[in-house]
């Protein structure tokens, strides 16, 4: 690790809880996610004089804490995080269809485990073959999952498969995160999908005036909170430069995902003005040049160790 990329403050400490105030980009409306069945995320506050709404999911978080790690236009990590492990999905022809860096459930994703090439599978099976019976060694489930990508090892994973130790092979997220607003009330506005050759068309078939409600939502705060469970980065027990890897991995995953904007939505474009380490207070986040100065030579000693194992960096499973 660089000088200047101090985690000595974090050796003893069992969290690492990060907040950001977050505002409008312009105006001072933003739109919540939604879910089915179920739209807003709205609920009261602890004390029950306001609603709060809920801007983003921590699984949706996540989703977005990997995004920031790739280059779509290479199809690869970017540049500070090259070499490290990941599964790459092909097709017939070699064209890449996906990874597991860009898959919700990672490595378990049914276009890694789930397709003809059972090559992974396989790896899996015969590495994770003593955990068929008896407790799950998380030692050894963090250990061989590294040697595919480290994601699982920050944002969790369940390899949901009978043949997988009976599907009892877990790991939950030891970096979380999600965005909620306070004290937030509607902003009710609509529209209408205008047809100016047709405006009484037949408007199931597409054609004609259609009206619109739509909800968006201010708030006199939006914040984004992020927790690294340090002590379960520590219980894996793969050595100092594995957790110094992944506690730097997870710090260059934050400040990469608020440093270049969050733009969650259209009608969600947010920006950071102010970022605090509320846990330990001794701790200062470093900035994301640092950071990416930290990485290559995280990943290289960690390397040194033995952690990524024999295999190669990129492993490729064909799914047709």
């Amino acid at each position: 690790m660089p000088l200047d990329l101090n985690l000595t403050p974090l050796q003893r400490a069992p969290r690492l809880l990060i907040e950001a105030d977050l505002q409008p980009v312009q105006g001072t409306r933003f739109q919540p996610t939604g879910f089915p069945n179920l739209g807003h995320a709205v609920y009261e506050s602890p004390d029950g004089n306001h609603q709060n709404v809920l801007v983003e999911s921590a699984q949706s978080m996540a989703n977005r804490l990997e995004a920031v790690c790739w280059n779509s236009v290479e199809d690869d990590w970017v540049p500070p995080l090259q070499g490290l492990p990941f599964v790459r999905v092909v097709d017939s022809e070699g064209n890449t269809r996906t990874t597991s860096v860009l898959e919700a459930h990672r490595l378990n994703s049914p276009y890694i485990l789930g397709g003809k090439d059972t090559s992974i599978l396989d790896v899996l099976k015969k590495r994770l073959a003593n955990t068929s019976e008896g407790r799950v060694s998380i030692q050894n489930l963090a250990r061989v999952l590294l040697e595919f990508d480290a994601n699982a090892l920050l944002h969790g994973v369940f390899l949901a498969r009978k043949t997988l130790a009976g599907g009892r092979l877990r790991l939950a997220r030891a970096l979380s995160a999600f965005i909620e607003a306070d004290e937030a009330r509607v902003a009710s506005s609509g529209g209408v999908k205008n047809d100016i050759l047709n405006p009484s068309g037949d408007t199931s078939k597409g054609f004609g005036n259609v009206p619109f409600a739509r909800d968006e939502w201010v708030s006199p705060r939006i914040a984004a909170y992020f927790n690294t469970d340090l002590h379960q980065i520590r219980s894996y027990g793969l050595g100092v430069e594995v957790e110094h890897l992944l506690i730097a991995l997870g710090l260059f995953k934050i400040r990469r995902l608020l440093d270049r904007g969050l733009r969650l939505r259209t009608a969600c474009d947010l920006e950071v003005t102010d970022l605090r380490v509320t846990r330990p207070s001794s701790f200062s986040l470093p900035a994301l040049a640092d950071l990416e100065a930290a990485m290559p030579v995280a990943i290289r000693d960690a390397e040194a160790k033995g952690a990524f194992g024999e295999g190669p960096r990129v492993r490729n499973v064909c799914f047709r």
